[in-house]
């Protein structure tokens, strides 16, 4: 069996097999927030994806993708920043918490709640941790895997500047040096390119659809979205060539 076909084997897998069951954690950002966030534990032994929501979202974006993740031999944490709202009907606890605290919830203030989640796995492992981020949470993820060693790979679904004068995104992740998977639909791909453009070539891999538009963030997974194989396929090669 050739490389390719393997991939091919490995996601017919991933995508017809579902593991079920996770729990329900908090943990509390630097500034007092409560993070809620659905903690997915196969193996002590697995290392971790840390899943981050685009906008207006909860970590119920990955209610259909964390078990398939789960299959791949990943543990999974999927968090509810505080920027959100709800999705798949899962409501932001961590939002509706920063609210009652009379906390700011821009997309540039859940950076902390990232913080907090790559520090509940480490005090939880010592496998590598790879952060994958949505929309604007795939931005702030390249910004914190530049800054924090604790991040080995990251995975992240249309990349972008969202956040005006308050983060120029390119700007403070020009000495980013981990492995990167960035994928996008048709139309983003070339500003993605643009923000990636100083990333050596062999930290960085490029995805877009070759048919179709895609998808925006990591919904690219959904089974809603005509090219998701094609994501899933570049998130297993990807995957693949870390362990190598």
């Amino acid at each position: 069996m050739n490389h390719r076909l393997a991939i091919l084997f490995v996601i017919c897998f991933v995508l017809s097999v579902r593991l079920f069951g996770q729990q329900t954690v908090t943990f509390t950002s630097s500034d007092g927030v409560t993070v809620t966030a659905d903690h997915y534990v196969a193996s002590t032994q697995n290392p971790y994806i840390i899943l981050l929501h685009q906008a207006g979202y909860s970590r119920g974006e990955y209610r259909e993708t964390a078990p398939k993740l789960v299959n791949l031999g990943f543990n999974c944490l999927a968090v509810d920043l505080r920027s959100g709202n709800e999705v798949n009907y899962v409501k932001n606890a961590t939002a509706a918490d920063a609210v009652s605290k009379g906390k700011s919830i821009d997309y540039i203030d859940a950076q902390p709640d990232i913080v907090a989640a790559i520090d509940f796995v480490s005090q939880r492992s010592k496998k590598p941790i790879t952060l994958l981020g949505s929309s604007y949470s795939a931005s702030l993820a390249l910004v914190e895997a530049t800054n924090n060693f604790k991040i080995k790979s990251v995975v992240v679904f249309s990349p972008g500047e969202y956040f005006g004068n308050e983060l120029q995104v390119k700007e403070a992740i020009q000495k980013i040096y981990v492995p990167i998977l960035a994928l996008s639909t048709q139309t983003e791909y070339p500003s993605m390119c643009m923000l990636l453009d100083h990333v050596p070539n062999k930290h960085l891999t490029l995805f877009k659809p070759r048919n179709g538009e895609g998808s925006h963030g990591s919904k690219a997974l959904w089974e809603s979205n005509p090219n998701h194989r094609e994501y899933w396929m570049a998130l297993t090669q990807f995957f693949s060539g870390l362990n190598q």
